[in-house]
């Protein structure tokens, strides 16, 4: 009895794992790859498969980009879906002045617009095209990150939460703007001027960072105490247990870490219900947000608070414009708040709902303005 051997090529195999395979190469390697053959080819240019995907993210994780990422809009091997994914986490400077751009839908556009930046920007697209739109927006960005120059935005908006419940949406000149002086007349005003501030990143973007401002202290009294300030800081029912991710109160179900691109079905706490956010997507320091990211980025849980301390008084809100960093993950500690640059950018009630929505039940007045709203 003869046995046949079968012998066993590349292009024999299934095209799952032939993808499996072409996505663990560089992105150089996987380009000479694709065109080996109409098989490769066909496998490297199903957006199902996406052999893509996994090299893309490597370059964007990484300030060294290779040749090919520069021009591979040029490749029409490359399923259109991974620009998406290219256009919300790469650096302005590198989309604006040495990649060249794709044919997108205006569909496509949309999507890479509200997925890169915080919804308050719309105000500026007027007739525009979502392509036309997306672009100036990147390079008004690129412009405020590196330069003092306020001509677009005059007046820079900001939100105070109140003690008492109610929320304050501000507005100060930009030339001067400066949270850390607006804070301390806060402090002044609510007779804490002799407490230290403190500073905690809600939530890191890809252009952006929204801080947060406050006081720390162990009160005696509740009724100086802002419990919309630990409710902002810390989504109700989500707690920290450990270094390795977030344990929910009342839920025996641990919350594991995850790369972008996983989908997340949501994580009850008590009545709440919370899923990642990805209109705008955070970055990679803060990608399970408003879940807990381990890995030393999410600070909102702090030493402080674990010694018994408080939020007391009004906390600012307010978005930090930032520059691009060699590794995505740590943003700049928040004691370099008021370091090299003071670029800020307008932050609104809408802002604070699309990234903190289980806000809207605990707040109990929005005023424009200053003032009790009365």
């Amino acid at each position: 009895m003869s046995n046949t051997i079968m012998s066993t090529t590349l292009e024999s195999l299934p095209v799952e794992l032939i993808a499996t395979i072409l996505g663990n190469l560089d992105l150089e390697s996987l380009v000479k790859v694709s065109s080996l053959s109409r098989r490769l080819r066909h496998v490297a240019s199903d957006s199902t498969l996406n052999p893509w995907k996994r090299p893309i993210a490597q370059n964007l994780a990484s300030s060294n980009y290779e040749r090919s990422f520069y021009h591979l809009s040029l490749r029409s091997i490359v399923p259109r879906s991974n620009w998406i994914d290219i256009l919300t986490l790469a650096p302005p400077g590198f989309i604006l002045f040495e990649s060249s751009l794709p044919n997108l839908k205006a569909s496509e556009w949309e999507e890479c617009f509200r997925r890169r930046f915080i919804p308050g920007w719309l105000k500026w697209k007027k007739d525009n095209t979502w392509r036309e739109f997306y672009v100036k927006m990147l390079y008004r960005v690129w412009h405020r990150t590196y330069t003092t120059c306020t001509t677009d935005e005059a007046w820079t908006k900001y939100i105070v939460l109140n003690r008492n419940g109610s929320v304050n949406e501000l507005e100060s000149s930009s030339r001067g703007f400066s949270p850390m002086a607006i804070f301390s007349e806060m402090q002044f005003q609510s007779n804490l001027s002799h407490m230290s501030p403190t500073i905690r990143v809600v939530a890191t973007f890809a252009d952006v960072r929204v801080i947060a401002i406050g006081v720390l202290h162990r009160s005696r009294s509740a009724l100086i105490v802002n419990r919309n300030a630990h409710a902002l800081l810390h989504p109700p029912g989500i707690e920290v247990t450990d270094t390795l991710g977030a344990n929910l109160k009342g839920n025996s179900r641990a919350l594991h870490d995850s790369p972008y691109g996983d989908k997340c079905d949501g994580s009850s706490a008590g009545s709440h219900l919370y899923n990642k956010l990805t209109h705008p997507l955070p970055a990679e320091s803060h990608r399970n947000y408003p879940l807990y990211t381990p890995g030393g980025g999410d600070r909102r849980w702090g030493s402080l608070e674990e010694e018994g301390q408080q939020w007391v008084g009004g906390l600012m809100v307010t978005v930090q414009l930032i520059r691009p960093r060699a590794m995505i993950g740590y943003e700049q500690d928040e004691s370099e708040f008021a370091g090299s640059w003071n670029q800020f950018a307008s932050f609104t009630w809408h802002d604070l709902l699309t990234i903190a929505p289980w806000m809207k039940e605990r707040v109990t007045k929005i005023i424009d303005g200053p003032g009790l709203g009365i």
